[in-house]
């Protein structure tokens, strides 16, 4: 239960927030494009992870929905990183849970600006493609 608040304001609520004050500014402009960094973790589900695990399966779900109703005015794309060399560990909560999260990106992490480059790809295409979903891992990463 330890962070769970704060894990739901930042991962769930915070996405939400993000979407509503970009949407105006999308329907002024007739076009846009919505980037959700989600993560690994709400694809491969673990133990101690869950939450976590649900509020980025949350954020997927709630972007393919927001492709879906905007009828092609907008893209969306979710990121899905693996371990990337990032502060991200050291935000977590639990101490078991954190030591085995860096004993894994220590020894696998990949740069971020690995994600940058996924990030550009997708909003480099065409108006009408949308890039939706994208896993960028290390190829070690299981």
């Amino acid at each position: 239960m330890e962070g769970w608040e704060q894990m739901i304001d930042v991962n769930l609520k915070g996405t939400l927030y993000g979407i509503a004050a970009a949407l105006p500014i999308f329907k002024g402009q007739g076009s846009g494009h919505i980037i959700n960094v989600i993560s690994t973790a709400g694809i491969s589900i673990v133990p101690t992870m869950g939450v976590y695990a649900g509020t980025k399966n949350a954020v997927r779900t709630i972007g393919e929905a927001l492709r879906q109703e905007s009828q092609g005015r907008w893209r969306v794309t979710g990121i899905s990183p693996g371990y990337v060399a990032t502060e991200f560990v050291s935000n977590i909560k639990n101490e078991e849970v954190r030591n085995t999260i860096q004993q894994n990106a220590d020894r696998m992490a990949i740069p971020a600006e690995a994600i940058a480059r996924a990030i550009a790809y997708a909003i480099e295409q065409p108006d009408n493609v949308d890039v939706g979903d994208m896993v960028i891992r290390p190829s070690v990463q299981g």
